[in-house]
């Protein structure tokens, strides 16, 4: 049935997935291997390991500050320094090749020395009280001061900041009083990202982070991700924070506030509450959610579910111009629910917005649905409602706050909260989330299916588009095409993903699309070849072929999601991330929606009941158009 190809990762790979010097072969193909010495334990590796690296594999600690496994080396903080024998200076073990037998000490006197040192030149130049700091109890430098037994100020410390805090971005917060240099944001921005919104500017100790040419971040080519947040090892980086509003929304009792929840906070927030990765606590946090005062809990899968049908749909109609009418048509059809990648689009390939899907995100979806349909239906004037988002992104609080989200009249989703944010609003109301009942979402938004929950993880929503396509199409249950509905090709974590889906057969146009269709044959024996993209390092990628005439250019659509790994890694979700944690995430979202009775956006009863009900010309009708989608004339002008 699929043909599926994966396509390697961003030019500059982390360091833990490239080898810094390629390795001679030795017989048989073997990778030659080198004797090192780590503090006494002889041990062989293969040539070109890092010492930090063999020092891992032998259960041997090394802190480090400037390194992570997303990042390319750096080797710019020196805390990870070991003495290798016969070298006068300490080494940095991040960057330190094995090319030669070594005898290395990694914990020696002048080791431990060495990094306290490096810390108390770090604290120096480090103003803010940790009490007061939101990274306290999760910040790297901490940590290595309590490692190290730093417990004064040895080199001083900064009377008053040195540095305005720029708060100019609707997503994120730079407090450069609190940066330690490591370049990480810097390395995050350019390299796994190629946005480079950031930078180093100046020379020696008036070396700084800034946004380009040092002007505001909210001035500059950003496209909201969060992605240097999550890497940055201090408070020197965080998330607009707008719990406050939300907590005096909640207080008053003039407002109705409701809260929806989107499938990856929820598959992560337990890990803010000292549980592994992997554990969802989906239904603990509604009963949560209702005792911190929310008056309504919503599932945003509901609104993904109704996505699918808008925009799978709109990528139908498209196909029937082309491929029955002949028109030109702007084809791949691009998803748009992703806001980073949006803007990334905005920014860097303006030619290409005719390709993007019309269609909101969820997010919004729901916004305009709730300050209409649910406020008509509940007699709640929608000026007395408060619509607040628990997503795993920072760019959500961009894309509320974008003039033309207003197709309610009013603006259609008033607060971005990411989990991070959601976690310690439940701590200030004295609850441990793991240890809450499980309660179900509210009506009507309640009903959910398992497409809905796979929009959290890279590859899910082309496959819940593929699981409704194909099936309102064929006529064929999509599980008679894929065991269990799960459509495998389009799943996983390489960078790039491509795959050719045939449509088996055509069968009657379903009645919920006889506006748009009359029939399938235009689709008879179609292939659809479609791609996935995960981080705008690689949507760049696919961008750049298109360009070229490549294969993607032939592709009839393309999942692009802004963040590496998808939502399981945006830049509202809990700090560490890393390739094993987003896998665990991402585990635990497939095992949600494998639980789930319906598992086909079509097929959810709710979503049906609100076309029935209020959008009553079906996907991609007047009413869906005016609501639910971003280029309708009159937007900012509900009409009833």
């Amino acid at each position: 049935m699929t043909e599926a190809t994966a396509i390697d990762r961003p030019r500059r790979a982390p360091a833990s997935q490239r080898n810094q010097n390629a390795p001679p072969l030795g017989p048989l193909g073997a990778e030659a291997e080198v004797a090192l010495t780590l503090d006494g334990q002889e041990v062989k590796v293969p040539v070109g390991t890092t010492i930090l690296e063999a020092a891992r594999k032998l259960g041997t600690h090394i802190p480090t500050l400037c390194h992570h496994p997303d990042l390319c080396v750096a080797g710019v903080c020196r805390i990870c320094s070991v003495e290798v024998e016969g070298l006068r200076a300490l080494q940095a073990a991040c960057t330190f090749p094995v090319t030669a037998p070594i005898q290395v000490r990694t914990h020696s006197k002048k080791v431990r020395l060495a990094r306290r040192h490096i810390v108390d030149l770090l604290l120096s130049d480090h103003y803010g009280d940790c009490y007061a700091c939101r990274r306290n109890n999760n910040c790297e430098l901490q940590d290595l001061a309590r490692e190290y037994g730093v417990d004064m100020f040895r080199f001083g410390h900064p009377e008053r900041p040195r540095h305005e805090i720029d708060g100019s971005s609707y997503s994120v917060v730079r407090d450069n009083n609190k940066c330690v240099m490591c370049r990480r944001c810097v390395r995050t921005c350019i390299d796994l990202q190629e946005v480079g919104a950031i930078e180093v500017l100046g020379r020696s100790d008036h070396s700084h982070i800034a946004p380009y040419l040092g002007k505001p971040l909210g001035d500059v080519v950003c496209i909201n991700c969060g992605q240097c947040i999550n890497r940055c090892p201090t408070g020197a980086l965080h998330a607009q924070d707008y719990t406050d509003e939300v907590w005096a929304a909640i207080d008053d009792p003039g407002k109705h506030v409701v809260i929806q929840t989107a499938p990856s906070p929820r598959a992560a927030i337990g890990e803010c509450f000292g549980l592994p990765a992997g554990h969802a606590l989906t239904f603990e946090l509604n009963t949560a959610l209702k005792r911190a005062g929310f008056d309504r809990v919503f599932d945003t899968n509901f609104t993904a579910d109704l996505t699918i049908l808008e925009e799978g749909t709109e990528l139908l109609i498209r196909l029937k111009k082309a491929l029955m009418l002949g028109e030109s048509v702007a084809l791949p059809q691009f998803t748009s629910c992703s806001p980073g990648w949006v803007k990334y689009l905005e920014h860097f390939y303006p030619e290409y917005i005719p390709n993007l899907s019309t269609a909101k995100s969820p997010q919004q979806m729901f916004g305009a649905i709730i300050k209409t349909y649910y406020a008509r239906t509940h007699h709640i004037p929608a000026e007395d409602i408060v619509t607040v988002a628990l997503m795993p992104c920072s760019a959500k609080k961009f894309e509320c706050n974008r003039p033309e989200m207003d197709a309610s009249g009013f603006k259609d989703v008033d607060y971005g909260l990411t989990t991070r944010e959601l976690a310690k609003m439940i701590r200030e109301s004295g609850i441990r989330l793991p240890d809450m009942p499980k309660t179900g979402f509210d009506a009507p938004f309640g009903t959910a299916t398992g497409s809905g929950v796979i929009f959290g993880a890279t590859g899910g929503v082309m496959e819940a588009a593929l699981r409704s396509v194909l099936e309102l199409v064929s006529g064929v249950k999509v599980e008679d095409l894929f065991a269990h509905a799960d459509i495998k090709p389009v799943r996983g974590f390489e960078g790039i993903r491509y795959a050719e889906i045939p449509v088996p057969e055509v069968g009657p146009v379903p009645t919920i699309l006889a506006d748009h269709f009359s029939s399938w044959e235009f689709l008879r024996g179609a292939t659809l070849k479609v791609a996935v993209a995960h981080g705008t390092a690689n949507a760049k990628k696919v961008m750049e072929d298109i360009k070229a005439g490549g294969p993607f250019s032939q592709c009839h659509f393309i999942e692009f999601m802004g963040c590496p790994g998808g939502c399981v890694g945006g830049g509202g979700q809990p700090i560490p991330t890393s390739p094993e944690i987003r896998e665990a995430r991402a585990k635990a979202i497939y095992a949600e929606d494998s639980a789930y009775p319906i598992r086909k956006s079509h097929e959810n009863p709710d979503v049906l009941r609100i076309y029935s009900e209020f959008l009553k010309e079906g996907p991609c009708g007047a009413r869906s158009h005016r609501l639910l989608h971003t280029h309708y004339t009159e937007r900012g002008k509900y009409i009833e």
